[in-house]
């Protein structure tokens, strides 16, 4: 498969659209003012989806967005990703994002086909990549109503081993807005009809990139002073709407080799916060892994 043109998109990080995140779903944050360094991941607010009515997917979803391929599968979820944060983007920077194709990957599940396809990212100021990102999205078949629903598995020990917990509900306000900041047109999000009947879940879904920033916030609360230098995200299963969710926070250590000298990268902490979502029944629903920088950039990156 022939990959098409990256897109590039420019667009101002302004401080209206980055209140409206906050005031959502950051309230505790203080409100920032241009030349205000970005909270990490929340580049994801920016470049919401730029795609006709008339070229979405059933489900709501691109289905040519330029980027990637037609793909006959009819649903599409958020699967995980990795994104390095390399320089600091301020409020009133000028951010060209540009956006490629990376692998697409057909195999067979137990329920069926899927397609695993990988969206880089790519945000530069000034000519400088600031955040690269790889994006994971899977396309699956048709929810078959009449298959049994995989029994969950709780992992109590996640949250006995917590360094601290973190309790929130998403509500349907909190998605609408999310929505609309994003331009996300997936039904799953809104929908409950079609969230039950077609995807055959038991409400409306958390956005998948909500979760990721909502991940990230929490680390960085609890780690105020540390620079973020990698996120790394796994969605294992759904984040439902109205439910109680606990992120669940615990440091971390780089695997230490023999002899027992921590095997991180030069400029990269070797510890770091391992935040999970956790419903209230113990089932994790997704992880984050993130990693830090030694020193602060310097005060004129900042």
């Amino acid at each position: 498969m022939s990959s098409p043109a990256p897109v590039v998109r420019t667009s101002p990080i302004t401080p209206d659209t980055v209140e409206a995140y906050r005031g959502t779903f950051a309230a505790s944050d203080p409100a920032l003012a241009d030349g205000d360094v970005l909270p990490a991941a929340w580049e994801g607010v920016f470049f919401p989806f730029a795609v006709p009515l008339a070229d979405l997917r059933p489900d709501g979803t691109p289905a040519r967005d330029g980027v990637v391929p037609e793909i006959d599968l009819p649903r599409r979820m958020y699967a995980g990703e990795t994104t390095e944060f390399l320089r600091p983007i301020r409020l009133g920077d000028e951010v060209v994002q540009t956006t490629s194709l990376g692998s697409v990957v057909d195999k067979t599940g137990s329920r069926g086909r899927l397609t695993f396809v990988d969206i880089e990212r790519e945000y530069a100021v000034g000519g400088e990549v600031a955040v690269r990102s790889v994006w994971h999205d899977v396309f699956l078949e048709a929810a078959d109503p009449d298959a049994p629903a995989r029994a969950p598995r709780p992992e109590p020990s996640v949250v006995a081993e917590a360094d601290w917990v973190e309790e929130l509900t998403p509500d349907a306000r909190q998605l609408f807005r999310f929505s609309a900041l994003t331009f996300n047109t997936h039904l799953i999000h809104y929908d409950r009809a079609w969230a039950r009947d077609v995807e055959g879940l038991p409400d409306l879904l958390v956005h998948g990139p909500l979760t990721r920033i909502l991940l990230m916030d929490a680390a960085r609360r609890h780690a105020p002073e540390r620079v973020p230098a990698r996120l790394d995200v796994r969605a294992i299963a759904p984040v439902l709407v109205d439910r109680p969710l606990r992120l669940v926070g615990r440091s971390t250590v780089v695997d230490a080799p023999a002899d027992g000298v921590p095997d991180a990268p030069d400029g990269i902490a070797p510890d770091g916060i391992r935040v999970t979502a956790v419903d209230p029944d113990d089932v994790v629903l997704a992880t984050a892994d993130i990693t830090f920088r030694i020193a602060h950039f310097a005060d004129s990156d900042r």
